[in-house]
């Protein structure tokens, strides 16, 4: 394995491999199971699970964990054939594209059914595929249904593994036969490194993701081209930079929806949120070349909500035109683009001429000595004394709000839990307030911060971020 030591100045290769959670489709005709079965393995209600045929028509995409492995698995809408209408084609269309994407496909049938000519087209689809091909029969009840599943044999798939999802019967030699097929699965404790600062890099199609990279770890170990969404999958380089480890994530550009091609795209846009999900750090990645668009604002907001460390970096610094306040032009319009991102750095780079793209590394680096800073309680209530000295919390209802005492409780996000008398009497507005004041008062740079407040009663908690 190889990994790259970055130094200023000086560069040492070495490769590392890639790391990613495998990826495991559910494919098959309507009404077969396939969303409970997704329900089950994932232990929750997420994908929408009704008596009416082709319910699922977006695909719904949760992780697994099962025998200290993980895995993300995929529910796709039912394949039909022969169909006018659009909605119908799109769904297969994007169920047929899934198989090239997928690690492993769960190919589901009907066991109380049988095999019908439907079941029959999609295996001529997936034959091509059937290293990577496990067939289901879900709605396996009993032993007696099991002893019908010979016929599932004309699939060309082997033996049928029998399932009944929605009760739950035969789930866990499932899991242990998908892990078995699936054996490179990372173990979950490989995803949870504490001692490695993740960093995702994030932004719309050609913005000059990839290319910063190679700048970083100066060698094209990603492909760079023109041409919008090359980056298909996301790709995990582990170095080190003045003594610490990083593992640098490049993704697949995020499109607007209604762009995304139900198919190889898709599981790029899936990839790149499962990117941010494991990071430590979110790098939004604008081009200077371009107006801040809506796809930006949803990355961004999605990076805040999962409270992730924020960086901005607009690349291409060399195309505009510039003079003293252009990047104080470009600040202003970001901060009324996206106000609740006004604590994140922000950087002008360039990848194509290596303009402070070095940069980019010590302001991670800040941020995540930010994300772990600790402020001592005594500081905390004296910082909470003059803030409600000067603007005390109020309620419309006209009841008394008290905050008797702050304490942070954890790092990286920063969290702050406020015990106050009732928290539904905090208002909104009274925690932006709190949280603009920690920001002034502790600075926080890049980092999210969480703040909880507690009443008197141990269940009566809320969050906000």
């Amino acid at each position: 394995m190889k990994k790259y030591c970055i130094k200023r100045g000086y560069l040492f290769f070495e490769v590392e491999e890639d790391m990613r959670k495998y990826i495991v489709s559910i494919v098959g005709r309507p009404n077969v199971g396939k969303s409970t079965l997704f329900n089950r393995l994932c232990k929750k209600r997420s994908a929408i699970v009704d008596f009416e045929p082709g319910v699922t028509r977006d695909r719904k995409y949760e992780d697994v964990e099962w025998n200290g492995k993980v895995f993300k698995i995929v529910d796709t809408g039912g394949i039909v054939f022969d169909s006018r209408e659009n909605i119908d084609k799109m769904i297969k269309h994007q169920a047929v594209l899934a198989i090239e994407e997928s690690d492993l496909i769960l190919f589901v049938v009907d066991a109380k059914t049988g095999t019908t000519d439907i079941d029959m087209q999609i295996a001529k689809i997936l034959y091509p595929h059937r290293d990577k091909v496990m067939l289901v029969a879900n709605k396996s009840d009993n032993e007696k249904d099991e002893l019908e599943l010979y016929d599932f044999l004309q699939l060309g798939f082997g033996d049928a593994f029998p399932v009944a999802a929605n009760a739950g019967r035969n789930t866990g030699k499932f899991l242990d036969e998908v892990i078995r097929l699936i054996p490179e699965t990372a173990d979950y404790s490989d995803e949870e490194e504490s001692d490695v600062t993740r960093i995702a890099i994030v932004g719309r199609p050609n913005v000059g993701k990839s290319s910063i990279i190679n700048r970083l770890i100066g060698k094209d170990k990603l492909i760079v081209t023109n041409i919008p969404g090359t980056t298909r999958d996301t790709i995990d380089t582990r170095f080190s930079y003045e003594g610490k480890d990083y593992i640098l994530v490049d993704t697949a550009g995020l499109r607007k929806k209604t762009r995304v091609n139900y198919g190889v795209e898709y599981f790029s846009v899936m990839r790149t949120i499962d990117a941010i999900d494991r990071a430590d750090v979110a790098v939004i990645v604008l081009a200077a070349d371009e107006k801040v668009a809506e796809q930006d604002l949803k990355i961004a907001a999605y990076a805040k909500r999962k409270l992730k460390e924020v960086i901005i970096v607009y690349n291409k610094w060399d195309l505009p035109q510039k003079d003293n306040s252009s990047t104080g032009k470009y600040i202003t319009e970001l901060h009324e683009e996206m106000p609740f991102l006004q604590f994140a750095p922000v950087l002008f780079v360039s990848a194509k001429t290596g303009q402070r793209v070095v940069k980019l590394l010590d302001t991670v680096k800040l941020v995540v000595e930010e994300s772990n800073k600790r402020i001592t309680t005594s500081d905390l209530n004296k910082f909470m004394e003059n803030v409600i000295e000067h603007h005390p919390p109020t309620h419309p209802s006209g009841k008394h709000a008290r905050i008797y005492y702050i304490t942070q409780a954890a790092v990286n996000p920063p969290t702050f839990v406020f015990f106050c008398n009732q928290p539904s009497l905090i208002t909104e507005n009274y925690r932006k307030y709190l949280h603009n004041q920690l920001r002034e008062m502790f600075s926080f740079t890049g980092a999210s911060l969480r703040l909880v407040f507690k009443g008197r009663d141990k269940d009566d908690r809320q969050e906000t971020a």
